[in-house]
This record gives structure tokens, sequence and C-alpha cells, in this order.
């Protein structure tokens, strides 16, 4: 009689859960038309917008020889503050100083051409004073003078190009900053084509993120212009790759002038200040621009459907049938709200909970959120009695 009475208190509670169970999708099917509803007002929001980012130094520059040579020495290390115009390498130079002797001894000997010419030419004016040469004659030394006058600017061109080059050998910071990984070390043959290192100037950091074609064309309908929409545009904060906000704000400077064809947005530039220079060029983070809107009609996501590009929601009659109607939105979000920019006035009501089991004329009995969600809790409770029933009733058929 035990086991009897055990197995109709577990076919009760199966009966029960069996009408205040879970519909379709996961939504509760409380089997009657009661619906949370929530009444539109204004506030003043502060939502948040994030958007993933590279961080660079304002300035990186490549360090590159000019020349081909074997590495001698490497004077900096990784992550040391250089400044502009110090030295971090120095290149095999005996090449280039055979090639600085050699453009000397060609200015050495032009000069000496040029004063023999030189001499010819004064001596041959006096001869053509006195009658004993003609007008060939010296206007002949006069070229020959000429011409090695020019042999020697020539000849000095020369050597102050290979001097030039060897200086070339002693390669120098392009400009103040911090090294970066050094991938060569002495004795590399290395060139032009190879960039030695880089140093990053980090004192301000570019921080790169993208905003969709959409975004811009509404920020620049709303401001007049994209230059007006970036001056606009809030101060925005960096979320560092461990999780933690970067205690600088930044500022959105510029953005590029064309829409990239890969994604179909816009590059961003914001800059951030570095003093305690804990962001380094090639890091990674997210940018937070914050949405300030002063007497906004908010909503929860969870209240629309979205078809395609259009958001819709259920609004509640005064008869209380619900109507399935377009709302505008704006395109930032915080990924839980809506700031509704048409289609909602302040009292109006919607349907908040449930609204995959609407359809558009259907009354329902309006509750509020809290009813709702206690509807749902109780469901849950009675899930689990369904859950224990029927391993009750399993160990007693087992017995």
């Amino acid at each position: 009689m035990k086991v009897k009475n055990y197995l109709l208190v577990a076919a009760a509670s199966l009966a029960l859960v069996s009408c205040g169970g879970k519909g379709s999708q996961g939504m509760p099917n409380f089997g009657d038309n009661e619906f949370a509803v929530t009444t539109v007002g204004t506030q003043n929001t502060g939502l948040q917008t994030t958007y993933p980012a590279t961080i660079k130094g304002i300035q990186d520059v490549d360090v590159r020889p000019k020349i081909s040579g074997f590495i001698t020495k490497v004077l900096v290390h990784e992550g040391q503050t250089v400044s502009a115009g110090q030295v971090m390498f120095i290149l095999d130079s005996e090449t280039y100083q055979a090639a600085v002797r050699q453009a000397q001894a060609a200015v050495n000997t032009a000069r000496a051409q040029a004063n023999t010419a030189r001499l010819t030419y004064e001596n041959n004016k006096k001869l053509f004073e006195k009658n004993i040469i003609g007008q060939y004659e010296l206007s002949t030394s006069e070229n020959t003078y000429t011409t090695a006058q020019a042999n020697v600017a020539q000849a000095q061109a020369a050597l102050a190009s290979a001097r030039e080059t060897l200086s070339w050998c002693t390669v120098k910071a392009p400009a103040a900053g911090i090294v970066g990984s050094l991938p060569y070390k002495v004795g590399t043959l290395v060139s032009a084509s190879n960039a030695l290192t880089t140093v990053s100037n980090i004192s301000t950091m570019e921080v790169f993120f993208s905003l969709s074609e959409g975004d811009i064309l509404n920020m620049s309908k709303s401001a007049g212009s994209a230059a007006a929409a970036i001056q606009e545009m809030p101060t925005v904060k960096l979320l560092l790759a461990d999780g933690t906000t970067y205690n600088h704000p930044g500022k959105v400077v510029k953005m590029s002038g064309v829409i990239d064809a890969a994604t179909g947005s816009y590059s961003l530039i914001a800059h951030f200040p570095n003093p305690e220079r804990l962001l380094k060029s090639g890091g990674a983070g997210q940018i937070i621009v914050p949405i300030e809107r002063n007497n906004a009609i908010v909503i929860p996501q969870e209240a629309t459907s979205q078809v395609q590009d259009k958001v819709f929601v259920y609004i509640v009659g005064k008869d209380n049938k619900v109507k399935y109607s377009e709302i505008k939105v704006n395109p930032q979000n915080d990924g839980n709200n809506f700031i509704v920019t048409e289609g909602l006035h302040a009292g109006d009501r919607i349907v908040t909970k449930g609204i995959t089991k609407l359809s558009d004329g259907m009354e329902i009995k309006p509750i509020t959120v809290q009813q709702y969600m206690k509807k749902i809790e109780e469901a849950e409770k009675l899930g689990a009695a369904q859950g224990n029933a029927g391993d009750f009733a399993k160990a007693m058929g087992g017995k």
C-alpha cells in the first residue's frame, strides 16, 4: 500500500509539472496570456560600446642601415630608451675607409693638374700680350685650366660622397623612443632591406579601432560632417588585455578618409598619454566609447525582435492588444539595451518578456516583470519536482 501511495504522489507531481513546465524555445509555458509589460519612461543614460583595438607608439620608426656590411658592435639593448642621433650599431668600415682614401687621392691629383693648368694659362697670357702666341693657343690653355678646375670639383664631390657613405657604417637612432627587438647580432651581414630594430616613441600612444560605415554615416548626419562628428565624440577609455581599465582617458583625433573594402569600416585613431610607459607598441585592447543621452528612452534588447536591419517591439494598446511595431534605435549600444530614437514615446507600454509567443493583435493580460519572474521561479521548482518524482518512481519500480 505504501508503494502505491508513493506512486500516486509521483504521478500527481508529473501531472502538475506537465501543466506548468516550459514550452518551446526555452520560454515558460504558463498556459495563460499573462506577459510582463513595462511602461516606457525617459532617463539620463550612460551606455558604453567596446571595439577591438591595436596599440602603437605615436611614432614607430624602423632602423635600417643604408649600406651592406657586417655588424661589428651593438650598442643598445631591447627596451632601452634612446635619444635621436644616438649611436646604436656599428658596421665593418674597412672597405668604405679605403674608398675615402682613394677619393682623397683623386682630389690631390686633380688639384695638382689644376695648378699646372693654371700656370700654363697664366704664362700663355703673357706670351699673347707680346704677340709670341696666337689667340688659339691662349684659348686652349684657358679651356684646359677650366677643365682642371671642374675635375677638382668632381673629385671633391666624390670625396664627400665617400665620407658620407663611411658615416653610414655608424647606424644612429632616427628618433627618440624605446628600442624594440634586436634580431641581428654581431657578425651578421645586413643591408638596407634588413630592419635592425624599431624605435618607438611611446610618450603618447595611438590606439586604432574601427567603426562601421553605417555608424559613421549616422554620426556625420547628426553632427553635420565627419570632422564635426570626430570633434563631438566623447572621451574614450581603454580596456587592457588583463581586463583592467587604463587610468588615463583618450581622445579620438582622426579618421581614415577611405573605407576598408575588406571590412566595410572606417579606421579611427585615439591618442592616450603614456607617462608611466605602461602601454607598449604592438599591444591590443578594447576602446570603450561612452554614450551619454539626456531624457532618452532605453529598453532592454530582449524586448525587441530584429528582422534583417529592422527592430520591432510589441506595443500594448488600451484594450491590452499588442501591436507589432517598428522602432529606430541608436546603432551604438552596450549589448544589453537599446536607446530608442523613433517609434516609442514616454508612457507607451511594451511587452518585455516572452515576446516569441506573441502575434500581432493578440490580447494579453499585463503583469509586472516581478510577477512574471516569480512565475518562472515557480515553474522551475515544479520542474525540479518532476525530476525528483521521476527518480523516485524508477526507484520504486526497481523494487
